[in-house]
């Protein structure tokens, strides 16, 4: 950053010193003494003419040195990169705080105009524009959805995903062509942000996700700790199990670690892209991520109240997944000052040590006590299941989602799901010498 900042000052101290011997040499030149001579008027506007086209000239050059000395500058700067970005990067204002510190939020949209209710949160509650640059990327074309997204002016990016072609499906997949045009424009809208604007990091929204009033907040201070701690490679808002019944709202500033990939509004780091990107999937890209081969046994952030609710009835999946769940989620509606925590306890070894020991403490019960007992103001209980058949059939019971990915639990850790049940803290847990995942539960 400072080379650069050298560079362009360097470059712009030689502008202002050529024009200056420019102007010292016209105004040194000799020149007569006295009321000039009939023939020297005459001649006076060639004169002046050559002057001018010889100024011209001159700031021709060095208009095309400043060009050189820019593009030489960009050069440096890509050849520092391990992984030079494919375009001309869309430069950013200069500012006293840390680049790297910049987190765009990353807005994919399609079709539906109902994205202002999306952009009307973020914005709302955005504590810095050049901080949390807000980017709509826009899939479809659908003209009434670009006249909303056009109608902030400045407030927000908007940037066009510029194949709009369907997608070559195979024969059974073609009810699945949106799903394959989604994972497209996944894929566009990050290489975007990451390879031709070179943001470190970014979050992704959905345009039909509200977001709480401290979501940026979350994100600002979940930052350092993906930095910090290899084993987590996303840090999510939002709580899979998070209907209200099964979070404890008064306790909004709880976090907890999940290896269950979450989405719906998440935070991945430049060099997780790096990684995904060379093997991005044409379809179901959510799925994909949360795939062995993809998570490598890392974890994600995740609050105990989501910092994200969905209202998009209306999309790829018909609205079923919305009905059953989704429409429950609780939306955080205070403000937590994560940024001013000490959030030092979700690192890997340290989490493991308090979580386990808190989870495998607490006295185990059957479901039966557990439905039949008002557990306000009672300690947390733990509730064993030992198999993918008893894991759903509990699950089931009390409200959880009960579906698998690659034998992972929406919200789970070491295949342990954190809820409320009637007011108590409760464990739904494997036995304390659970080895790890099962690919083939779902």
């Amino acid at each position: 950053m400072l080379k650069k900042t050298s560079l362009a000052l360097g470059g712009a101290a030689l502008f202002l010193a050529w024009n200056g011997l420019l102007l010292l040499f016209l105004w040194g030149r000799p020149g007569a003494v006295g009321p000039p001579s009939p023939e020297a008027a005459r001649l006076l506007p060639a004169q002046l003419l050559r002057l001018a086209q010889d100024a011209e000239a001159e700031l021709r050059l060095q208009r095309e040195l400043l060009l050189q000395i820019q593009r030489l500058n960009l050069q440096q700067h890509q050849q520092r990169r391990q992984n030079p970005p494919k375009t001309t990067p869309k430069p950013r204002p200069a500012g006293a705080e840390d680049d790297a510190a910049v987190i765009p939020v990353l807005v994919l949209a399609c079709d539906r105009s109902s994205v202002r209710r999306c952009l009307d949160k973020l914005l709302r509650y955005r504590p810095s524009a050049r901080r949390f640059p807000v980017i709509v990327s826009q899939d479809c074309g659908h003209a009434e959805t670009a006249r909303v997204i056009a109608s902030y002016g400045a407030a927000v990016a908007h940037i066009r995903q510029p194949d709009l072609s369907d997608v070559a499906v195979p024969p059974e997949h073609r009810k699945f062509q949106g799903y394959y045009k989604i994972s497209r424009h996944y894929r566009w809208a990050l290489g975007q942000v990451f390879r031709t604007f070179r943001y470190r990091a970014a979050i992704v929204v959905e345009d039909d996700l509200e977001v709480a009033p401290d979501f940026f907040e979350y994100f600002q201070a979940a930052l350092p700790l993906l930095r910090a701690d290899p084993s987590l490679w996303c840090a999510s808002a939002w709580n899979d199990n998070g209907r209200e019944a099964l979070v404890d709202a008064g306790h909004a500033e709880l976090l907890y670690r999940t290896d269950f990939f979450p989405g719906l509004g998440w935070l991945l780091l430049a060099e997780l892209w790096d990684e995904l990107e060379p093997k991005w999937p044409a379809a179901f890209w959510d799925d994909w991520m949360r795939q062995p081969e993809q998570r490598r046994g890392r974890s994600c952030l995740r609050p105990e109240v989501s910092r994200t609710m969905t209202f998009g009835r209306k999309g790829v999946s018909h609205g079923q997944f919305f009905d059953q769940y989704l429409k429950f989620i609780k939306l955080n509606d205070r403000f937590v000052p994560f940024t001013q925590m000490d959030l030092s306890y979700l690192k890997k070894d340290e989490y493991e040590r308090f979580f386990l020991q808190q989870v495998y403490s607490a006295p185990e019960v059957q479901l039966e006590e557990l439905q039949k007992e008002a557990g306000k103001d009672l300690g947390a209980v733990r509730l064993q299941y030992r198999g993918r058949d008893s894991f759903k059939a509990l699950a089931k019971a009390l409200g959880l989602m009960d579906d698998l990915k690659s034998g992972v639990p929406r919200a789970g850790y070491r295949g342990i799901v954190s809820f409320m049940c009637r007011g108590r803290r409760v464990f739904l847990a494997p036995p304390s010498d659970w080895t790890g995942y099962d690919p083939s539960w779902s």
